[in-house]
């Protein structure tokens, strides 16, 4: 039992210093926001500092031609062909020979392919035993006709001296008519039977089947064993063709020009045609004509262009760029230097025209240019940049040396 003296000392008040506080927590929470800065500056530095900004871009193109006329309109388009077959033989058969591969270029007249010819060769040989057969008719009622018309002469005389019956004169005139009716039939047979060995004739050369004209092939589609015929009938056991052929110096280019613009075409307007294939290679050519009727689709009207260079590098259904000339550039004008970019791409900085360059890693690059006269909607550049260089169309203002941009050619 407690006295009341320890009570009282149990209310004493502690009077001794209390032990100094741990910054253990304290090293722990600046860690933290340590941490936490560090990661926000790393993202910063990773996402905001190399946002590509999107920009549209376009090639420097060099100048070819030292009074280059200006284009009034730029359209694109592919090259075709006027003169296209896929030859088919005339009648339904097998094929027994394929002579073509794709590639080759053939003559025409030159035989491409031939079916089997059993039956066309038995139905001639019919045709021409039928043939035979007539003309041995008609040479037999030929003799008997000579032997009939000697009998009425000599009839006809004994008649007059009364030594035969009038009866018997007029059996042999009757017989004689007769006979020559009989000739003309059987000629006609013979006839018949000549034409029938024709019609035979072209069957057979039907099973051969040859190149309607001179061209180039670039497809061929059926092989030997295979059943031909100009219809579709047998499904897909049965070819419509043997190959198709191209006429090359048939080629020209059709465009789709837009309507809005239409009226700045006209016939025999002279076009420069570049094709995808070889950016740096144009062709002279010239409008053969305006199709008239329009799209309502795509609200586009479709121009013939004449190509006037021949090349084997120019094949069907190529895309190819026409610009549609106010002139025809001259062949003879000295060449100048330099390249043309879009207007929009020159930008005036402190003072003077300037570009931006897209290099290799998307990052652009402020480049001074001296700038020429404008080419329709381009602009040309004398110095200070190279064909082939991208450059940015209508930089943003903010867009400055250094900053990498997402590209979008032209």
């Amino acid at each position: 039992m407690n006295t009341n003296a320890d009570l009282l000392k149990e209310l004493r008040i502690d009077r001794k210093p209390a032990p100094p506080p741990s910054r253990k927590g304290l090293w722990i929470a600046l860690a933290v926001i340590a941490v936490v800065a560090l990661l926000a500056l790393a993202g910063w530095w990773l996402l905001g500092r190399d946002k590509a900004q999107p920009v549209e871009t376009a090639t420097a193109v060099s100048l070819a031609a030292g009074n280059e006329a200006a284009s009034v309109l730029d359209a694109s388009g592919y090259v075709v062909a006027r003169r296209m077959a896929t030859v088919s033989s005339k009648i339904t058969g097998r094929v027994r020979e394929v002579l073509i591969e794709e590639g080759m270029r053939v003559e025409a007249g030159q035989v491409m392919a031939t079916l089997d010819p059993i039956d066309a060769d038995a139905q001639r040989s019919l045709t021409a035993a039928q043939l035979s057969a007539a003309r041995s008719q008609a040479n037999s009622v030929s003799a008997r006709l000579v032997e009939a018309e000697a009998n009425a002469v000599r009839l006809s005389r004994l008649v007059g001296q009364q030594l035969v019956s009038k009866a018997q004169y007029d059996q042999a005139i009757a017989s004689r008519d007769a006979l020559r009716a009989e000739l003309q039939t059987a000629q006609r047979n013979a006839q018949v039977a000549t034409d029938a060995l024709r019609i035979a004739d072209i069957g057979v050369d039907n099973t051969i089947v040859r190149a309607p004209f001179s061209g180039v092939v670039i497809a061929k589609a059926a092989q030997p064993g295979e059943i031909v015929s100009p219809l579709s009938a047998g499904g897909g056991f049965t070819r419509t063709g043997i190959g198709t052929i191209v006429d090359m110096e048939s080629l020209e280019v059709e465009v789709d020009v837009g309507e809005s613009y239409i009226g700045r075409v006209k016939p025999k307007m002279p076009v420069q045609a570049t094709l995808n294939s070889y950016p740096d290679w144009k062709i002279p050519a010239e409008v053969i004509a305006i199709i008239p009727t329009a799209d309502r689709g795509k609200a586009t009207v479709k121009v013939r262009v004449a190509l006037k260079e021949k090349d084997a590098r120019i094949v069907p259904d190529m895309g190819v760029t026409v610009s549609f000339l106010e002139k025809a550039p001259d062949a003879d004008a000295a060449p100048r230097r330099g390249v043309r970019v879009p207007a929009a791409a020159l930008v005036q900085r402190d003072g003077g025209d300037v570009v931006f360059v897209v290099g290799s890693d998307d990052v652009v690059a402020l480049r001074k240019v001296q700038a020429g006269g404008s080419i329709g909607e381009q602009r040309e550049v004398t110095s200070g940049l190279a064909p082939g260089e991208t450059v940015v169309v209508s930089p943003p203002d903010a867009l400055a040396e250094g900053d990498k941009v997402a590209t979008g050619a032209n």
